[in-house]
């Protein structure tokens, strides 16, 4: 579902549509220069980053964190793609419908991984797609591990979700707690990091 955006004019709606990039390795400084680098990417709107990753599960891979801070990845640059006039409750109902077409086991290394997310994202949102430095590995067929945050890369992921009220001041989420151990850690690409163990994962919009 595309944005739907207000014919009302509100400067407080106003908002950067900014694409966060990172590095899945610290090898990117070597490579990156000949645009081999393998890289992770979250888009930022209304101040929060949204990304993409892998669980098991038919349901949201959409996740949410605070910008240029998604655990387990290096924080590299950002990348301004323009801005919207969109008020931020009809925003919150675009990125849960994007949720709900994004599912944590569809995810696709080649064909539907993060930066795919992201573009989208950038594309219904703005016109724009992401550049194409930030995915080319996975148009060139070649593998990376761009999945959910080092907290989140195990074997199972059980999403729980809970609801939070209005009166709470907080949007309805989904959160993730997982606990990792050192022997399976090393079996992952990335290093292990210090996180919260926590990732908010965007709620589906309920089904009528």
């Amino acid at each position: 579902m595309g944005a739907q955006h207000n014919s009302r004019t509100n400067p407080e709606w106003d908002t950067h549509v900014i694409l966060n990039v990172y590095d899945l390795t610290p090898a990117n400084s070597y490579t990156a220069w000949c645009g081999l680098g393998i890289f992770h990417s979250g888009i930022q709107v209304h101040g929060k980053e949204y990304g993409f990753g892998a669980h098991d599960f038919p349901a949201s891979g959409v996740f949410e964190v605070e910008p240029q801070s998604c655990p387990g990845f290096i924080y590299r640059c950002s990348i301004s793609l323009g801005h919207i006039s969109m008020p931020p409750s009809d925003f919150r109902l675009f990125i849960e419908h994007m949720a709900s077409e994004y599912h944590g086991d569809t995810y696709h290394l080649i064909s539907k991984n993060c930066n795919h997310f992201t573009s989208d994202v950038a594309y219904r949102l703005t016109g724009k797609t992401i550049p194409g430095w930030v995915n080319r590995l996975a148009r060139l067929g070649s593998l990376c591990s761009c999945i959910l945050p080092e907290s989140l890369q195990v074997t199972t992921v059980k999403p729980e979700y809970h609801d939070f009220s209005e009166e709470d001041g907080a949007e309805s989420v989904s959160t993730v707690t997982t606990e990792i151990d050192d022997a399976e850690q090393e079996k992952h690409l990335l290093s292990p990091q210090e996180s919260t163990g926590e990732v908010a994962f965007i709620k589906e919009p309920e089904k009528n």
